[in-house]
C-alpha cells in the first residue's frame, strides 16, 4: 500500500529532483537518493507530533491558514527562487517539526545519503513547505477521511502514516527511529507545535 511519503516522493521524481540538485550541487541521482531519505523522516516527525491532541489541531491551524490551496508546483518555485515568505520559511517550519531533534535530522540526513552537513539542511528546509502544502491538500480534500479538514482526520493520518514508514525499515525508518527516539532533550513537545500554529497565524 503506498504511503503519503511515496505518493509526494514520486511527484518529486524527474524534473523537480533535477532543479534540487543544481540548487544543491549534486547529481539528480544523489538528489532523488536524499528526498527519498528526508521525505519519510519529515512526515514521521509530524505523525509523532499529530498523535498529540493539541499538536494535531496546532498543526491543522498552521495548515489551514496559510498552507491550504497551495500547489507543490509553485511552492517548489517559490523555494528554489528564494522567494521569503510563511509558506516558504524552510528554516522555521523545520525547528518546529523538529525541536531540538533538529541538528540530529541534519546530521542523519547528511550520513545517510553522502551529502555535506550544509547541504542536508538546505535540503530539509526546500522540502518542508512542500511537505506543509501537500498534507493541506490532502487534508483539505478529504483523502479517504470521513472528517476532511478536522484535527482528528489529521493525527490519524500522519500517525498511521509515521507507523507504515517504521514497518517498512529501510533508510526513511531507520533515520526516524534514530531521529526522534533518543531522549527528550530533542523531542518535540506540545508547545512546539503550539508555537507551529502561531508561526504561520495571521493575526
Amino acid at each position: 500500500m503506498a504511503t503519503l511519503t511515496d505518493d509526494l516522493a514520486a511527484q518529486l521524481q524527474g524534473v523537480p529532483a533535477s532543479q534540487f540538485a543544481q540548487q544543491l550541487g549534486i547529481s539528480q541521482e544523489q538528489s532523488s537518493a536524499a528526498i527519498g531519505a528526508a521525505l519519510p523522516l519529515l512526515m514521521g516527525a509530524l505523525g509523532k507530533s499529530a498523535s498529540q491532541p493539541q499538536g494535531a489541531q496546532a498543526l491543522l491551524g498552521a495548515l489551514q491558514k496559510d498552507h491550504a490551496g497551495m500547489d507543490i508546483g509553485s511552492v517548489l518555485g517559490a523555494v528554489l527562487g528564494g522567494a521569503g515568505s510563511r509558506q516558504t520559511d524552510g528554516a522555521g517550519i523545520l525547528g518546529h517539526i523538529f525541536g531540538g531533534s533538529q541538528p540530529r535530522a541534519e546530521a542523519g540526513i547528511a550520513q545517510a545519503t553522502g551529502l555535506g552537513q550544509g547541504q542536508a539542511s538546505q535540503l530539509l528546509k526546500m522540502l518542508a513547505p512542500i511537505v506543509m502544502a501537500y498534507l493541506a491538500r490532502r487534508v483539505m480534500s478529504g483523502g479517504s477521511t470521513q472528517q476532511a479538514g478536522s484535527a482528528q482526520a489529521l493525527g490519524g493520518l500522519l500517525g498511521q502514516e509515521q507507523q507504515q514508514i517504521r514497518q517498512e525499515g529501510g533508510l526513511g525508518g531507520g533515520l526516524l527511529g534514530a531521529v526522534l527516539d533518543q531522549d527528550g532533550d530533542g523531542e518535540l513537545g506540545i508547545g512546539d507545535l503550539m508555537k507551529l500554529g502561531g508561526l504561520f497565524g495571521r493575526k
